[in-house]
């Protein structure tokens, strides 16, 4: 799988967009320790930031911010010799993660996000990876999703994320998406005999009759087609409580989608790393967050009929959230080097389709038929 595909290559991709970016040839392993990886991350950003290519290694010190499923994030400081510190975070992409992510579209959106004050600026590209102005802030966990003051925020802030302009095409990638996903998910084999008797169980006859009926009630709603995160989970969201200012981070899904996939995938993240969908919010948790995404100033003039189509339209593209991160874990099974049991999570996030599915077909049916009678 993927033999024959080109491999997406950073340094061509900056050049080809902005000369303004540096870029560097130059690749990091992933799997060094923090002190192995020192001097190559040093190497790095002495050939992307000439004005430190004379400082010493040890004007330089590293630190890891996170590890998380696809990226490795690290925060550099470099003591100038002026005696400023100068913070930047080089985020280094998981092996194989391009068989699931689309770097170039992502590199493509980030300056323009960046200028509608989103995430992080872009400093310079490498080999395998990016590096990125530091944040200060504090990363937001599972439980401050469904706090009111974050909740009332995140709706604002996801509006004014849905209303950026990328150049480019603006076809909804999500089905593409899914489609591709599923073409590669459904032809692995494993060496190990656990996981291929694992993997075996899986009909993707099934799953394909599921994505296809999906994709048709879906396109019932004719959902506005805006630019999305696609991964608006609490560790992609980041807050200044000093300042008050919340960050959206991590744009590697980002892509022209429906509203309301972006949405529903966001409220699937209420459950947390653990999964516990019991955590999923109850229609007037998702009635607060349509008011403060619909009319940011004025939340309390939303009308009924507006909060139950956006209802309606979230909770059906909630459904393709769980089909894609499901088949997403399959290709990761085969293809990631992480300790993380990927097939497990596809079961998981498989049967939850399931268990909600004809709940929300309802819920569709029903709003579809009074819009249509209306």
């Amino acid at each position: 799988m993927g033999a024959t595909e080109k491999i997406w290559n950073a340094t061509e991709v900056a050049e080809s967009h902005s000369s303004e970016i540096p870029s560097s040839s130059l690749t990091v392993n992933h799997s060094l320790s923090l002190p192995d990886m020192k001097p190559r991350i040093v190497e790095l950003c002495k050939d992307l930031f000439k004005q430190w290519s004379n400082l010493d290694e040890s004007y330089f010190s590293l630190e890891t911010v996170s590890g998380g499923i696809t990226n490795l994030l690290l925060k550099v400081s470099v003591n100038e010799n002026n005696g400023n510190v100068v913070s930047m975070t080089v985020r280094l992409y998981g092996p194989n993660t391009e068989y699931v992510i689309n770097r170039e579209r992502e590199l493509q959106a980030i300056p323009h996000l960046s200028d509608a004050g989103f995430g992080a600026k872009l400093l310079g590209v490498f080999g395998n990876g990016m590096v990125q102005s530091f944040i200060n802030a504090r990363t937001l966990t599972p439980s401050d999703l469904r706090k009111p003051k974050l909740v009332a925020e995140i709706a604002k802030q996801l509006r004014k994320f849905h209303e950026v302009e990328i150049p480019g095409s603006r076809e909804p990638q999500l089905w593409i998406d899914i489609f591709k996903f599923f073409g590669r998910a459904s032809t692995l084999k494993f060496d190990n005999d656990e996981k291929q008797k694992k993997y075996e169980m899986v009909s993707f006859g099934e799953i394909n009759q599921e994505i296809t009926n999906l994709k048709v009630m879906t396109d019932r709603f004719n959902a506005p087609i805006v630019y999305s995160h696609n991964d608006l989970l609490s560790g992609n969201l980041m807050m200044n409580d000093d300042e008050g200012k919340l960050y959206f981070i991590d744009f590697e899904y980002g892509s022209y989608n429906y509203r309301g996939f972006d949405i529903g995938n966001h409220f699937n993240e209420y459950a947390g790393y653990d999964c516990d969908y019991s955590l999923y919010p109850s229609k007037d948790e998702q009635y607060y967050f349509f008011r403060h995404y619909l009319k940011p100033d004025r939340p309390h003039e939303v009308s009924d009929e507006d909060l139950k189509a956006l209802y309606a339209e979230t909770n059906t593209y909630m459904l393709a959230s769980h089909l894609y991160w499901a088949l997403w874990a399959l290709i990761q099974a085969k293809m990631s080097p992480i300790d993380f049991d990927y097939l497990s999570y596809f079961f998981l996030r498989y049967n939850e389709y399931k268990k909600q599915k004809d709940k929300c077909f309802l819920l569709a049916e029903s709003c579809l038929s009074n819009s249509q009678s209306g």
